[in-house]
């Protein structure tokens, strides 16, 4: 058995340690899945300047991904739909209405500029092997900017789970800028169905924001949804608003959908029932209004860490600072290495080092005399001097090349090299400057991009109250209570306990102090020995003190005075002991009560009166106070 647990206890560990590393959550580094960095991995590879078929790029991404085409191909598609990094042809779906894309094999995409400005440099990347042996892949993509709130992501793995929300690309841009230049920043988020965002509990890319439909109201007859709130389509909302108006909490005539390349549901309204009094419905019942809960978990260092936005803005400032330093290194020492090959290709050639080798019988003898040629131009070919790898170069240059030599373009094109490996010295010691004026550029080219809108912000950010429910619901229902059958309900015959709404929740007391609270029922039975029934409104109930008179197991009279507060959904509670007699319960703030003793020899006074509003209102788990040590025999209440 211990065998068999140990098993079980490190299968689930890998698998978890999968999914949640190669699969559900995005890594910080580059903002992706693993099967978005292999899709664009293998567009990379594909890139020829045309448009691929979907179900060719698919097909190759399964050399990488091990979990088929059908994952492949749903994960290109969302990825397209967010603009960045795909170039689309074709139905690729709709993220408004939410329709679906076309079969992969009519439809067609291809890498954009921008992907290969931000994720490209193959000479940067790390590589591991494919699933397979067989390929080579990405481990992750040396990113420039924080893609991760470009695009969002969602994710549910193994005892976590992760929801990012988008941000506008232009205001990320600006973030990391300000974060360079040691300023201070702010970030919202941007939704590309527009809407409105409350971003007042949005701390900082978690806890939570509240979304909302952009509604015209111009006409008081009928309502315009012209923008969608975040996670919402056409489709979903309309079903909403369709289930609202079913259940009678919404008023309408008739829902059409006129949305093209912008949303467009228009909403009639039934007679007598207008506009302005019918938004606040639709934000209460409808998907016009959400919720959204915001958890910013990311892979960092092959571990999952819950950051913030601000956190993740200086992680790719200091990520972008290094990525640039890297590429100028790579460019001046791949510079170094041609201006090398040319100043020896220029001596070589014109100073006919070449006539040297025609003596030469063996290898060895050919190299030494290559070499002891440029003996007399060491000061000119630096402290590299010459190596048997550049005698090999400078051997397998051509003879045509040779005889067509033009040293002043030789010399041109090294004046062209010294000045770039200039610039490069310049910017690395001015790298934050690089920096500053590479997020410029891609800020240029986004704001000339139309796909993207030019990067302007589609939702707006202001404040506004979630729609309680409970305000605008009419309590126009009868809840009535059968004191001889025990039921009470919606649907009961009897007397009528109070008016409520059908969101309410109702508290029940009965005559033995307990008491407990349920969803508005339609017909249910609580028993005939009903005291109390009401609203179960903590604004309604703080204001109630419960007081209770009762008998202890010993017979003596007690009192116990509080407030309910809390509570949990269909449990019992009870207000006195075990085994105690209640003799009378009361929500006055001021009475008198008389309490009649057990008559017992030597017992002169059989009667006392006691004022209720004399003892203190305790806690509801609080036990009661003793009145007297003599028996009670019953409480008399004024």
């Amino acid at each position: 058995m211990a065998y068999v647990k140990n098993l079980f206890d490190r299968n689930f560990l890998e698998y978890a340690s999968y999914v949640i590393k190669d699969r559900a959550i995005p890594d910080l580094e580059d903002g992706l899945k693993p099967v978005q960095r292999r899709i664009l991995h293998s567009l990379f590879e594909m890139d020829d300047g045309k448009y691929h078929k979907v179900a060719n790029v698919v097909g190759h991404c399964m050399q990488y991904h091990p979990h088929g085409d059908a994952s492949i191909g749903s994960a290109l598609v969302v990825l397209a739909n967010k603009d960045f990094f795909i170039d689309r042809q074709g139905n690729f779906g709709n993220i408004l209405t939410g329709d679906d894309a076309s079969a992969p094999r009519y439809i067609e995409c291809r890498n954009t500029p921008l992907a290969k400005d931000i994720f490209y440099n193959p000479k940067l990347t790390p590589m591991a092997d494919s699933y397979d042996g067989r390929k080579k892949e990405p481990i992750l993509f040396p990113a420039k900017i924080p893609v991760v709130l470009v695009m969002g992501a969602e994710g549910i793995a193994v005892g976590m789970s992760t929801k990012i929300l988008p941000h506008n690309i232009i205001e990320v841009l600006e973030a990391e800028k300000a974060c360079l230049s040691g300023k201070k920043f702010e970030l919202f988020p941007d939704f590309p169905s527009g809407g409105m965002v409350d971003v007042s509990e949005y701390r900082d890319g978690n806890g939570k924001v509240l979304v909302r439909a952009k509604l015209d109201t111009s006409d008081p007859k009928r309502i315009v949804i012209r923008e969608l709130p975040f996670g919402s389509t056409t489709e979903s909302l309309i079903n909403s608003v369709e289930t609202a108006a079913k259940a009678g909490r919404i008023k309408i005539q008739s829902i059409n959908d006129f949305t093209t390349s912008a949303v467009e549901i228009e909403v009639k309204l039934a007679r007598g029932v207008y506009s302005e009094e019918t938004v606040n419905a639709l934000f209460a019942f409808t998907e016009c209004e959400q919720s959204i809960s915001i958890n910013l978990l990311v892979i960092k260092d092959n571990y999952p860490v819950v950051m913030t936005v601000t956190e993740v803005i200086k992680h790719h400032a200091k990520q972008l600072v290094k990525v640039l330093t890297r590429e100028l290194e790579l460019e001046k020492k791949e510079l170094q290495d041609k201006l090398h090959l040319r100043t020896l290709e220029r001596i070589f050639i014109e100073e006919r080092i070449y006539k040297g080798i025609e003596k030469m019988k063996t290898a060895e003898g050919v190299t030494k005399a290559v070499i002891d040629g440029f003996k007399p131009f060491l000061k000119e070919i630096g402290s590299r001097g010459v190596s048997p790898e550049d005698v090999e170069h400078l051997l397998r240059i051509p003879i045509r090349r040779i005889s067509l030599y033009d040293i002043n373009k030789a010399r041109a094109e090294m004046s062209e090299i010294q000045a770039r490996i200039k610039e490069i010295n310049n910017h690395l010691k001015n790298i934050t400057a690089y920096a500053l004026g590479f997020l410029d550029s891609i800020i240029a080219k986004v704001k000339a991009n139309e796909e993207l809108g030019k990067g302007a912000r589609k939702t707006r950010v202001g404040k506004f109250d979630k729609v309680d429910v409970k305000e605008i619901v009419k309590k126009d229902l009868e809840l009535k209570y059968d004191k001889g059958s025990g039921y009470l309900g919606t649907a009961v015959t009897g007397e009528v306990a109070a008016e409520v709404s059908p969101f309410d929740r109702i508290l029940t007391l009965k005559n033995n102090g307990s008491w407990s609270v349920t969803d508005l029922p339609e017909k249910a039975f609580v028993g005939p020995g009903a005291w109390w029934i009401g609203v179960a409104e903590k604004e309604i109930l703080s204001a109630i003190v419960f007081t209770v008179i009762y008998k202890d197991t010993d017979g003596h009279p007690c009192i116990k005075r509080c407030v309910i507060e809390g509570w949990i959904m269909n449990k019992d509670y009870s207000l006195v002991p075990e085994g105690a007699q209640v003799l009378h319960i009361d929500t006055r703030e001021k009475f008198v009560f008389t309490l009649h003793y057990v008559p017992r020899p030597r017992l002169k006074i059989l009667t006392e009166v006691f004022k209720a509003q004399n003892y203190a209102v305790r806690g509801l788990k609080a036990g009661g106070i003793r009145l007297s040590s003599k028996e009670v025999k019953k409480a008399e209440v004024k």
